[in-house]
């Protein structure tokens, strides 16, 4: 099957880790996938992460998993795209391609959990705790090593991923189902554009159907059975995540961030915010 948006890591063939650093004004933006498991630590930057049902935040320090054939988006904040700026961002990534073992992966007994590792990442999960410290510190001068060396640290690195540990949290509600076809990756790809470009007034239903060349039917189908979500229920999800970045990091009122992230009403924001939190904007900025 072709894949979403022809993205593929550079490497030679066969390999099974390959690292990658990311240094520049923003990061890849469009919606991608590859058949490589990732292991992504954020240097530097700040943006927001699409992966299946999830819409959440990325910042300098996360540490994220994700599995193969996931299509998923580091997108950074508009500002970073803006001409006049010194904004930069930073990325360390192990990519593990557990095809490059063929099928020897099956059949050999010390790769056993290799495998069941690699079925246990479906989606993508966020890293804390003593395993977060841990995965920096593999990674720091991983780009120097070579060989059994990289492989054995590689190993060492995968070996700390607990599933059962609440240091692994996972970001989906539901199971993301691997892989797009490429026509379909494109066509997702400009919705998930224009959604982001546009959240802070309101997109109908027609306008959106119509930018993906689709009736209102066949987009609301295509939709949720992407994204696990109604069109309704994602762009609610988009700002209220948009409106905790700005309770914490403005001094803006609460009816102000209503407006700026899209909200018609003070009253509609508030009940939003309070079904998707359990807390009024008021009280989670307090708390936070």
């Amino acid at each position: 099957m072709s894949k979403v948006i022809s993205f593929q890591i550079p490497k030679a063939s066969n390999t099974f880790i390959q690292y990658q650093e990311d240094r520049g004004k923003y990061f890849y933006n469009n919606l991608h996938q590859h058949p490589q498991t990732q292991l992504t630590v954020i240097m530097e930057g700040r943006g927001q992460l699409l992966v299946g049902d999830y819409v959440g935040r990325f910042d300098a320090g996360d540490v994220f998993l994700l599995g193969e054939n996931v299509p998923h988006v580091f997108r950074s904040d508009a500002e970073y795209f803006e001409e006049d700026n010194d904004l930069k961002i930073a990325g360390n990534t192990v990519f593990f391609d557990f095809q490059a073992f063929g099928t020897a992966i099956d059949k050999v007994e010390d790769f056993r959990d290799l495998l069941l590792l690699n079925e246990q990442i479906n989606g993508c999960f966020k890293i804390h705790g003593d395993t977060k410290q841990e995965v920096f510190d593999l990674l720091n001068g991983f780009n120097e090593l070579k060989g059994l060396d990289k492989l054995q640290r590689s190993i060492h690195i995968l070996s700390k991923l607990d599933f059962s540990s609440e240091d692994l949290e996972a970001l989906n509600l539901i199971p993301v189902s691997r892989s797009m076809s490429e026509k379909d990756g494109k066509r997702m790809d400009q919705v998930m554009r224009y959604i982001l470009e546009n959240s802070h007034r309101t997109i109908t239903l027609d306008e959106i159907a119509e930018r993906a060349y689709m009736s209102k039917e066949a987009f609301c189908r295509f939709f949720k059975l992407r994204t696990r979500r109604t069109f309704t229920q994602y762009m609610q999800q988009l700002r209220i995540t948009e409106a905790k970045k700005l309770l914490l990091e403005s001094d803006m009122s609460i009816a102000q961030i209503s407006y700026q992230v899209g909200f018609q009403t003070l009253s509609h924001f508030n009940k939003t915010f309070k079904s998707m939190t359990n807390q009024t904007p008021k009280s989670w900025r307090k708390l936070n």
